[in-house]
């Protein structure tokens, strides 16, 4: 292969964060004096109790990626997957040049845009109208070719009355329907994409899906990062599997995804999330979830005559209005078989208020909905502008059918879900 047909050469990348690490403030003659007497005395105490200093004094280190090496050709769409914490969208930060690689590099060719974070690109100071042009600028686009796209990218956007309204006014959800309108429709020859499929509504996470499939079909280059198994697998012909910043599997994007499912869930009926799994100050985090059987107990295999209650703890360290808890089963393929709030519970306009305090909601899923299979839950709190915390494939559920004559002649039907409904007969003559 010529280096002109290499989009993107990945070799050897990896990236390490220093955890522990804090701010620098000013500090007086004295604190530094009184520091550099008592370093030896620390390192000695902490060394004593088991725990490791690096040379600048910090507790300990990560790998977020360690020897990542892989390649994608012009015009190929790249799916990476992963769990939290895999270190995909790091990743992503540094293919964009966001982030410095600690070691190893990658070598890019062609015009880059990415949408990763909300309101990244974007200048809060500046309106809508102004970022479209600046976004432009930096693509390397003239102003008369930002011109002929200014009226799809607006109406794609969907923020037509505050497009000269500065962008630190917009909703979180408003941000990125505009700044996913610009990196689609200003045509880069390379994009980055981190989940953008999870913002916004249900038309608008339609919209983009639509959006990315000609994007695809234009012939760019894309790597696309997403927790929407049916989605990734039905844009990217390959796929990278992420593990703990290393790569677990590479190939046919499937087979690349049947490997996730099957190896990287828990069927230990629970799951406690770790403390600082969430390092953005969203005001809620969900701390734990479990699958209990019909006596309570945490289970990963449940028998189809049986159903289980899914039971989510989560923290509000802030008042949050008109919000929903909500879960999301899914198939192995990536297919939703249901969503469910807590709104259910309490429909009550505009949405729920949570206030701060911790909680423990339940869910009572009857089997009679569901056939023998593997399914996966998602987890996700939200308002109609922005989420606030979301835990794809969270834990793993294996429904089995026992054997029960009652139900096995439903497993046959099509469809996600074999609901079993009341149906009632009378004679009209």
């Amino acid at each position: 292969m010529s280096a002109s047909d290499t989009a993107i050469l990945v070799d050897n990348l990896s990236k390490q964060y220093r955890i522990g690490e804090r701010q620098a403030r000013y500090r007086t003659i004295r604190e530094t004096m009184v520091d550099v007497v008592k370093a030896p005395f620390r390192r000695t105490a902490s060394l004593m109790r088991g725990e490791s200093y690096g040379a600048a004094g910090l507790r300990q280190e990560i790998w977020a990626l360690k020897d990542i090496s892989f390649e994608v050709k012009s015009g190929e769409v790249l799916g990476i997957i992963g769990r939290n914490g895999s270190g995909k969208t790091t990743l992503l930060k540094v293919l964009s040049r966001i982030t410095e690689p600690t070691e190893g590099g990658a070598d890019i060719h062609g015009q880059v845009s990415s949408l990763l974070d909300v309101g990244t690109g974007m200048h809060p100071e500046l309106t809508g109208r102004e970022n479209v042009y600046l976004n432009g600028a930096i693509l390397g686009m003239r102003r008369a070719e930002t011109n002929h796209k200014f009226d799809q990218i607006v109406e794609f956007s969907g923020v037509e009355k505050f497009i000269d309204t500065p962008m630190k006014h917009y909703s979180s959800g408003m941000q990125v329907r505009l700044a996913f309108s610009i990196a689609a429709h200003l045509e880069p020859e390379i994009l980055l994409v981190d989940e953008v499929l999870a913002v916004g509504d249900a038309e608008f996470q339609a919209k983009c899906l639509g959006k990315m499939e000609d994007v695809v079909k234009s012939g760019r280059t894309v790597l696309f990062v997403s927790h929407n198994m049916a989605a990734i697998m039905s844009l990217c012909p390959r796929g990278i599997l992420l593990d703990a910043g290393e790569i677990k599997a590479t190939g046919p994007m499937d087979g690349v995804v049947d490997t996730y499912l099957t190896e990287s869930m828990s069927l230990e009926g629970q799951v406690v999330f770790p403390e600082d799994r969430r390092h953005l100050d969203s005001g809620f985090r969900f701390l734990a979830v479990r699958v209990l059987d019909e006596n309570g107990h945490p289970a990963g295999a449940m028998d189809l005559a049986e159903g289980f209650t899914l039971e989510m703890d989560y923290e509000v360290s802030q008042t949050i209005r008109r919000a929903y808890v909500s879960f999301e089963l899914t198939d192995r393929a990536g297919a939703c078989a249901f969503l469910s709030t807590d709104r259910d519970a309490e429909p009550v306009n505009g949405g729920n208020v949570l206030f701060p305090g911790r909680y423990r909601a339940s869910c009572f899923v009857p089997s009679t909905y569901l056939r023998s299979s593997s399914y996966f839950v998602s987890l996700g709190c939200f308002t109609n502008e922005q989420m606030f915390d979301d835990i794809h494939n969270a834990i793993a559920i294996e429904v089995i059918d026992s054997g029960t004559a009652g139900l096995r002649s439903y497993q046959e039907r099509p469809g996600a879900i074999a609901p079993i409904l009341r149906w009632n007969r009378e004679s009209i003559s």
